[in-house]
């Protein structure tokens, strides 16, 4: 007998489903006043089912679960638009279920907005979910092509139903990171984009995922004896995340002593930039690199130069610094070598950036 690949989802799918409906259930149940009666079954309960239905046809199972059994999760005013995340991206989600459940509420809007709707509205408008403060951002729009992207996520099944208050769209990813990391690190767990009084984006989020690897380094090389560099590098980390939005990894010099770092503020933020680079580069990586080229860093016009060492050290030497110790944090995007000393820039630039 021939069993779908997809066989083993079905307690993930049930297991979800449940728990959510338990949590949504108990949590609308303590917000009633204790002299209000219990709800009676809801006169919408066909219009969910038929949209569960219509779920469920375009692959959505597990939105088509939770909207079947609990709608208080989407439904808080007389208009819903329920942007629905793939099963791919809930499965084998780590998120406690208050955590999921503001998920889905940030993935559904109180305002009612088919795709036509969404095609008429402008580029860097934003509109209201129903997680409190926090909004979503059309970021890319082509009225010609009928594409929309929402805080970077295309709507790929626009229109799944249409039908009296309720509108559903399927999108292809989450429209924030679903990464548990960086919750324990205190950042907001619901990374929405900045708007203005009139709806209009003002920023958009920086990527999480990179905050906490920089938290991650800046943690690891003081525990590894690099503690001046680490302070220094978290004093000025602002400024390089908005940087590393116009590349997409980095590689990081560390030296053990770190004398900058009572600098004023501009120039220490220059020195720190010195030992980044735009790009990613294993030990290996260097090593095959041609002798005495030039590795561009985040300070304009001031390069780094390699060379190997002499008297059979046979070590890698950056601007007059060995390397050490090699790839002492290797990641996708992010590799940190350790230096004996830390590099001087021969004209120190001005305090000004």
């Amino acid at each position: 007998m021939n069993f779908s690949s997809n066989w083993w989802r079905a307690p993930v799918y049930f297991t979800v489903s449940v728990l959510l409906a338990f949590l949504a259930i108990s949590t609308a149940l303590r917000s009633l006043p204790k002299d209000e009666p219990l709800p009676t079954k809801s006169i919408a309960a066909p219009l969910f089912l038929e949209a569960s239905v219509a779920l469920r046809r375009s692959g959505f199972s597990i939105m088509a679960s939770l909207l079947q059994i609990t709608p208080e999760i989407f439904i808080s005013s007389s208009h819903s638009t329920i942007f629905a995340i793939p099963d791919s991206s809930i499965a084998n989600a780590s998120h406690t279920l208050w955590l999921l459940k503001h998920l889905f509420q940030y993935h559904t809007s109180p305002l009612q907005l088919s795709m036509n709707d969404l095609l008429k509205k402008d580029k860097g408008s934003c509109f209201p979910t129903l997680l409190r403060g926090k909004n979503l951002a059309i970021t890319n729009i082509d009225a010609k092509e009928r594409v929309v992207e929402i805080n970077h996520v295309l709507v790929s099944h626009p229109d799944i139903f249409l039908e009296g208050p309720l509108t559903i769209h399927g999108v292809l990813g989450p429209f924030t990171s679903m990464d548990p990391l960086y919750i324990g690190q205190g950042w907001d767990h619901i990374q929405a984009p900045i708007c203005d009084s009139n709806l209009s984006l003002v920023s958009e989020v920086i990527d999480t995922k990179k905050v906490v690897e920089w938290t991650h380094i800046i943690r690891l090389l003081s525990s590894k004896g690099y503690i001046s560099f680490a302070i220094g590098l978290n004093f000025v980390l602002d400024g390089i995340l908005e940087e590393q939005r116009r590349f997409s990894s980095v590689t990081v010099f560390a030296p053990p002593e770190f004398s900058f770092v009572a600098s004023p503020l501009a120039l220490l933020d220059k020195i720190v930039r010195f030992h980044i680079l735009p790009r990613k580069f294993t030990y290996t990586e260097l090593a095959s690199l041609p002798a005495n080229v030039s590795l561009r860093t985040l300070v304009p016009h001031h390069d780094l130069e390699m060379s190997w060492g002499v008297n059979m050290t046979h070590k890698l030497i950056i601007n007059g610094a060995k390397i050490v110790a090699p790839n002492i944090f290797l990641s996708k995007k992010f590799v940190v070598h350790g230096i004996s000393q830390a590099f001087q820039l021969a004209h120190l630039p001005n305090t000004s950036r």
